[in-house]
């Protein structure tokens, strides 16, 4: 039997995988750059230091990005809240804290001046079409990427 063709989206590729892909093809492009800040911030109140990685921010973006493709009209609220974490107070009980809201929404910023995101007139963000396009691309490379990968073993 022939496979039929079809275009491949950003739900049939895992997500680990599609990430770093993305948050590479961020890190290539000269529209979008780590603010000057990213290396000394931390990403929530709950976190004790700052980020190890270099391409924090850029894995970030890309899983943000990736989070309003799989769900539009997700707002920074929402995302912080799907960043954020337990509140460790060393002998007293734990709490859940949001993530910080600021490096969302300047990565949100940057997204939206690259044309990927776009802000809903009822709140929250969605992708747009040269957004969708951008994100399928390097969603098909990477599902690519993986079957060549199982052919090879």
């Amino acid at each position: 039997m022939a496979e039929e063709a079809r275009g491949i989206c950003v739900r049939d590729v895992a997500a680990r995988p599609f990430i770093e892909a993305y948050a590479e093809h961020l890190k290539n492009s000269d529209k979008f750059e780590a603010p000057v800040w990213s290396d000394t911030v931390k990403t929530a109140v709950f976190k004790e230091l700052a980020p190890y990685g270099d391409d924090w921010y850029y894995i970030r973006a890309a899983s943000i990005a990736r989070k309003i493709y799989l769900r539009p009209g997700l707002g920074v609220g929402m995302l912080q809240k799907w960043y954020g974490g337990s509140y460790r107070r060393g002998a007293r009980t734990e709490h859940f804290r949001k993530a910080s809201s600021g490096i969302i929404r300047s990565v949100l910023i940057q997204l939206e001046e690259m044309k990927v995101v776009e802000q809903l007139p009822s709140g929250g963000r969605r992708v747009t079409t040269v957004g969708q396009q951008d994100l399928d691309r390097i969603a098909g490379s990477v599902f690519r990427a993986g079957e060549e990968d199982s052919d090879d073993e």
